[in-house]
């Protein structure tokens, strides 16, 4: 067989009769190939969804691969070799599309299809053989299935496989819980629908009563309702005649408000009254006026500062030593070094005869050299000559000096100082204090001018707003008059103001009264007395009765609707007397099948009795070969509950109080028992064990090995292990196949 299933992508596995011994470590595929070869026989159920703890074989064996999942098996159907094939050509049905096919010619096999295909090889249902041939090692325990039992009763009784106590007994159970169960099924209902319309027979009496007496009281509430109304009608003729006389009062009242207004309006004309903008607007002119009287105090400050300036610098610039001169002038002037004449004094004039003499002497001494001897006249000459020169130089230094001195006089006499640096410093200075000067003389002027412009405005302006006023006030000469005189008049006229408002108010409020009072002229003099009850005790009373005339009206409706809802007493004392014939017969039905339920029940135990025997006796042959003779006796109760009894103990073992591995030799004698006495004994259905003796020891997996081997003669065996033993148990027979599984690690 090959396989697209879960991990396996098209693996194959290729089987012989008798035993075969298939070893692979956990997660190589093992349980895959075993639900892929259940599958295989008896499909995938496709409506199986996943839930908690469980995950439905569709999505717990979809392929890894990402491929469709499918297979290919094959087999042998009596004397006939049979190739199945199963493919997933829609998502939601994998390994839907089912063909059975000859092996050597390929044709279809009609007689095999998809649903029956487990069933017509094996000979049982898929429940009867994965709790007989098919076993997990965490799926030895055996279940109850109806299945299961039918093939039991047909053992045992006529050999017909329709009959099973458990169907039986749960049709019977629905049947009866139909009927009754704790507080459900059809009698409690029918029970309560009786006692429903039992209330509601009570409920219609209560009602019809409440229903009278909720018109009586409607028809005292209407009287006490008319009567109330007829007293308010009474007080409201009296406030309309009180009305009347308030609205006459309010037509008094504006008529004599407009009178006022009128004689205002008329005073204002004569006057010749300024409106309010013009009263605004000149009020305004004179507050500006202030602000402008402001500004020309501030220009008139502002000039006298500049002229303070401008005088102060004129007096800088008159006191400096370049008075009278312009910038260039000063500044050559301080470049100039003035003339002077150097004065004569009796030594610069006796040091210039000497000088002289002596250059005349040496003159005369070189000339007269030539009649006397030239060495002494010679040196005379020089002599004379040297003290001319010396003469000279210091007449030379003596007139600088002079002039000097001459200079720097008449310097400190002109400028203060004969330090030609300061001479300059001085000639700069004046230049800034003449700039100084050229600035304050254009700031008074600009000074002047804004004064004159601010001056010529506040004048002008006060002589327009007074020329205005005088035409409403003559007796307004200057500006405080003036502005007496606009504030008198805005007085007056906020008065024609509010009286004007006024008269509107009052005849707004006679019209409106007018409006709304009726037309009849009611006479406080043509009624009776008035009621002794306020206006607002008799409303409050009125209210208070009108809400309990509603509240009983919604009563009277709400019961009416009530009383018509439940039918009227006729139909519910019919529906009483039905109800109750319903329930005794279902009373009979109940108590019928409590007592058939009985009868099966009883049949059921007698049939357990005649199997249990002899499944156990077997059981218990299987289970002593197993356990070596430790374990002499098996039970079985109806649920299929295993108990042994060990050699020489009367006391019997629960299956559960048994170790792992005693526990899975119990339910594997029970399971090859079953397999015996349940399954077709000719062409018998392969045996399938995954893991099923990994808790064995090695002593007594020997014997389970013995007595597989055994029942390899009889019937195909696949012995799926993940232990080494078994194949090496079998080493060196050749009957026995032994195969030894390689693929990657696996989920299932």
């Amino acid at each position: 067989m090959s396989a697209t299933f879960g991990k396996l992508n098209q693996d194959t596995l290729v089987l012989s009769n008798g035993l075969n011994i298939l070893q692979a470590p956990n997660e190589t595929g093992k349980s895959t190939w075993c639900a892929f070869l259940l599958s295989m026989l008896y499909g995938i159920n496709s409506r199986e969804r996943d839930r908690a703890g469980f995950i439905a074989d569709k999505n717990r064996y979809a392929p890894w691969s990402g491929a469709a999942m499918s297979g290919r098996l094959d087999c042998r159907a009596g004397n006939e070799e049979l190739t199945l094939f199963r493919e997933t050509k829609r998502q939601t049905a994998p390994m839907g599309d089912f063909k059975a096919v000859y092996a050597g010619t390929g044709d279809e096999y009609l007689s095999i299809t998809g649903q029956n295909c487990g069933e017509t090889l094996l000979g049982v249902s898929r429940e009867v053989y994965e709790r007989s041939a098919f076993i997990r090692q965490a799926g030895l325990a055996i279940s109850q299935d109806a299945g299961l039992e039918k093939r039991i009763a047909a053992l045992i009784t006529t050999g017909e496989e329709d009959t099973s106590y458990s169907e039986a007994a749960d049709t019977l159970k629905k049947q009866l819980n139909r009927r009754r169960h704790n507080k459900t099924g059809q009698i409690p209902a029918l029970e309560l629908e009786l006692s429903e319309a039992r209330r509601q027979l009570d409920t219609l009496a209560g009602a019809e009563s409440q229903l009278a007496e909720a018109r009586r009281k409607i028809s005292d509430l209407t009287q006490r309702e008319a009567d109330l109304s007829s007293l308010l009608t009474l007080h409201d003729r009296w406030d309309a005649a009180r009305k009347r006389r308030v609205l006459a009062d309010a037509e008094s009242a504006a008529a004599e408000a407009e009178q006022t207004a009128a004689n205002l309006r008329r005073q204002a004309e004569e006057s010749r009254l300024p409106e309010n903008e013009m009263i605004a607007r000149l009020r305004g002119a004179i507050v500006n006026l202030e602000t402008v009287r402001k500004s020309v105090d501030r220009a008139m400050a502002e000039k006298d500062a500049a002229m303070k300036a401008s005088v102060k610098a004129e007096t800088a610039v008159s006191e400096s030593p370049f008075a009278g001169k312009s910038v260039e002038e000063a500044k050559k002037e301080a470049a100039t070094v003035p003339s002077v004449r150097t004065p004569l004094t009796p030594a610069r004039v006796i040091l210039a005869i000497l000088a002289i003499l002596c250059f005349v002497l040496s003159v005369f001494a070189l000339v007269w050299k030539g009649s006397r001897g030239f060495s002494i006249q010679g040196t005379a000459a020089g002599i004379l000559f040297a003290l001319g020169a010396s003469s000279s130089s210091i007449l030379w230094k003596l007139c600088l000096r002079g002039t000097a001195k001459a200079r720097n006089a008449v310097l400190l006499k002109r400028f203060g100082t004969a330090d030609t640096a300061e001479i300059t410093a001085l000639a700069g200075t004046y230049a800034a204090l003449f700039q100084a000067r050229d600035a304050t003389q254009n700031a008074v002027v600009k000074a002047t001018a804004t004064y004159d412009a601010l001056y010529a405005s506040l004048t002008s302006n006060e002589q327009g707003i007074l020329l205005e006023v005088r035409r409403f006030a003559p007796a307004a000469f200057d500006i405080p008059a003036a502005d007496g005189a606009l504030r008198e008049c805005a007085v007056r006229r906020r008065e024609l103001s509010a009286a004007q408002a006024a008269a509107e108010a009052a005849r707004l409020r006679y019209e409106t009264m007018s409006r709304q009072f009726p037309a009849e002229d009611f006479s406080a003099d043509d009624l009776p007395a008035p009621p002794k009850q306020s206006r607002e005790a008799l409303n409050a009373a009125l209210l208070s009765v009108k809400a309990e005339l509603s509240a009983a009206q919604s009563a009277a409706d709400r019961l009416s609707g009530q009383i018509a809802a439940l039918g009227g007493r006729t139909a519910l004392e019919a529906e009483i007397e039905q109800f109750s014939g319903q329930i005794e017969a279902l009373e009979g039905e109940y108590q019928s099948i409590a007592l058939a339920m009985e009868t099966l029940d009883g049949a059921n135990t007698e049939l357990q009795n005649r199997f249990s025997p002899e499944l156990g006796r077997r059981t218990a042959q299987i289970f002593s070969a197993l356990t070596g003779g430790v374990y002499t006796g098996v039970v079985l109760d109806r649920s299929f509950h295993l108990s042994a009894e060990p050699a020489g103990d009367a006391v019997w073992r629960d299956a559960q109080l048994l170790s792992a591995g005693a526990g899975d030799q119990l339910y594997l004698a029970a399971r090859l028992a079953i397999c015996e006495l349940v399954l077709p004994a000719e062409e018998a259905p392969p045996l399938v064990l995954d893991d099923a003796l990994a808790n064995f020891d090695d002593l007594r997996c020997e014997t389970a090995l013995r007595l597989l081997k055994e029942e390899g003669k009889k019937r195909q065996i696949l012995l799926f292990t993940c232990h080494s033993r078994e194949a090496a148990f079998f080493a060196d027979d050749p009957e026995i196949a032994v195969q030894r599984l390689t693929n990657g690690p696996s989920g299932v």
